[in-house]
């Protein structure tokens, strides 16, 4: 991360919160600029510097998903939570990561990764224009003009309003959606198979409960919610 980020943290649990900050200590970019017991007391700290909210969601008082609610104009929200019957209510808020608790390292150095390439992709997004054909996608980043060819493509990633294009040897971000992607008749052969996530179907080589494996032995996850897309795959 290059910019410094103003970061609140609501936490009710004091581990939590230590285990927290102790987390946030390789971040050196992230700024704490409070961290709270309960949503009527951060409430008050959010303005309009405030760039992050780290939020559980089972808090006294009011929850973390009705403080996102009130503090939409945050332009990143990452839950953590021991709840994760609710990830799919705090995606529909306009989330960055949902991370199940405990929290551990490696998790949380991916949120932290999708958190910086939000911001990277959030500063450069007026220097973004895409061409979508019939076989290729055109990106210009800049003074830069790349060009993918649809066949290329192993995967499509969420990045909140972006959307990362995923090829063997170069990752790729588009100011839109990944919704609005699959709805192009050009990414027809593309399934949603994660909020996050969308992969080519004559890609998938193996499926489970849990995942998908898709050519370079790359593994994606499957969410509850997205799991009869797969249902193409499954023996007839």
């Amino acid at each position: 991360m290059k910019r410094e980020i103003k970061c609140i943290i609501v936490e009710d649990e004091e581990l939590d919160r230590l285990v927290l900050q102790q987390q946030l200590k390789k971040y050196p970019q992230i700024s704490v600029e409070g961290i709270f017991a309960s949503s009527e007391s951060a409430i008050l700290a959010i303005n309009s510097e405030t760039d992050l909210l780290i939020l559980d969601i089972d808090l006294p008082g009011m929850n973390g998903i009705e403080l996102r609610k009130l503090s939409k104009n945050v332009p990143a929200c990452i839950f953590i939570s021991s709840h994760p019957e609710y990830a799919i209510d705090t995606f529909e808020l306009d989330t960055l990561d949902f991370i199940s608790k405990p929290l551990k390292s490696a998790r949380f150095e991916y949120a932290m990764q999708k958190l910086s390439d939000f911001f990277e992709m959030k500063e450069k997004s007026e220097s973004f224009d895409t061409m979508i054909g019939e076989n290729t996608v055109k990106i210009k980043d800049g003074s830069e003009v790349f060009q993918i060819m649809i066949s290329d493509i192993l995967y499509f990633e969420a990045l909140k309003d972006y959307t990362r294009i995923i090829t063997s040897d170069k990752k790729h971000c588009i100011l839109d959606s990944i919704g609005n992607l699959l709805q192009k008749e050009h990414f027809s052969n593309f399934v949603r198979i994660h909020r996050s996530f969308a992969v080519p179907k004559h890609h998938i080589r193996k499926k489970t409960s849990h995942d998908v494996e898709i050519v370079q032995k790359i593994k994606l996850p499957i969410g509850r919610a997205f799991k009869a897309n797969l249902d193409f795959f499954n023996p007839q």
